[in-house]
């Protein structure tokens, strides 16, 4: 995944066609195209070389079951119930939840992780802070929890913070606004009682200013929100980082990237995620957004001492006529 400056990727000319269900989105079919490659430039077998400082790893996950996908199933229309506002996890969702838990820590990602993105509504904050919370709170723990007990009606115990990374509630990762109540958050005064741990200082609004109830944000709409979301991780410091966001902000801002790329590798950045399914991608600073220095290049010539190389020289004495 590449990020370029806006200029590059956005074609505001372009009108969007359809997007399949499952499938993604085809590059005739996306209104924002990742520049291609020149045709002289890095044709090792479709690799590409990049600076590691320049570069970000994102686990980005979809939240596990919630009551409004369980509905929807059964009725679309459900989707435009009030009775599914700021939908919470399911029993099964919170099964999900536990299950990538196990595969973190399995596969050493709650070692390696320094922040937490999360989109700010219910679902999507009981499954990032399930997956990359600590233990389960105790008398003895003394640091605030990342969830109070009985959240969202659950039967869950309370968990902490304790050893495990920061977690920022960020709006720009939200899902469609408007229309669905499932999609309409609380106050943040509301959560921060609930997930105390959770850094809100982001949001400017206490109330839900974006969530209209008769406009629904178009795919395009949610695809440029996504994109300004890339370039604002650039403002962090980290370079691991877990987002836990929603299915249609993931499919709509992803499907901008990989159509330069082979079939298999586009399908593996865009198609729909499933529920609590993580992916791992790194994304690129191809346009100076971000401006951290290597901390692991090393400068060299230290001391100081002569050293052209002999590729060099023979060039200096071919070109000298000699």
């Amino acid at each position: 995944m590449l990020i370029t400056p806006n200029p590059i990727l956005l074609n505001s000319s372009f009108v969007p066609g359809s997007i399949s269900k499952r499938g993604c989105a085809s590059p005739s079919s996306s209104p924002f195209l990742c520049s291609s490659y020149p045709s002289d430039m890095d044709t090792a077998a479709g690799q590409i070389l990049y600076p590691l400082h320049r570069c970000k790893t994102l686990h980005l996950v979809r939240h596990a079951q919630g009551f409004h996908n369980v509905e929807g199933e059964k009725n679309f229309e459900a989707y435009k119930s009030y009775d599914l506002f700021d939908a919470s996890l399911t029993p099964l969702g919170w099964k999900q939840v536990e299950n990538l838990r196990g595969h973190v820590k399995a596969s050493g990602l709650s070692k390696t992780i320094e922040l937490v993105i999360v989109s700010p509504l219910l679902r999507t904050m009981q499954t990032a802070v399930g997956v990359f919370g600590g233990e389960a709170c105790t008398d003895e723990t003394s640091v605030p929890p990342l969830m109070n007990a009985g959240v969202g009606d659950s039967d869950r115990q309370a968990i902490s913070s304790l050893n495990a990374p920061p977690f920022i509630a960020v709006e720009l990762c939200r899902e469609h606004l408007g229309v669905h109540p499932c999609d309409k958050r609380r106050s943040i005064t509301d959560y921060r009682h609930m997930f105390p741990a959770i850094d809100f200082s982001l949001i400017e609004n206490d109330e839900d200013i974006l969530w209209k109830p008769d406009i629904r944000e178009k795919n395009e709409e949610v695809a440029a929100r996504g994109l300004k979301f890339l370039e604002w991780l650039w403002t962090r410091k980290e370079k691991e980082i877990a987002v836990v966001t929603h299915s249609g902000f993931l499919f709509h801002s992803l499907s901008a990237f990989g159509n330069d790329c082979h079939p298999t590798v586009k399908s593996e950045i865009c198609t729909h995620f499933a529920n609590c399914e993580l992916r791992s991608m790194v994304v690129v600073d191809k346009g100076m957004i971000g401006s951290d220095e290597s901390s692991t290049n090393y400068s060299g010539k230290i001391p100081y001492g002569l050293d052209l190389p002999s590729d060099v020289a023979d060039e200096n004495h071919i070109g000298n006529g000699n």
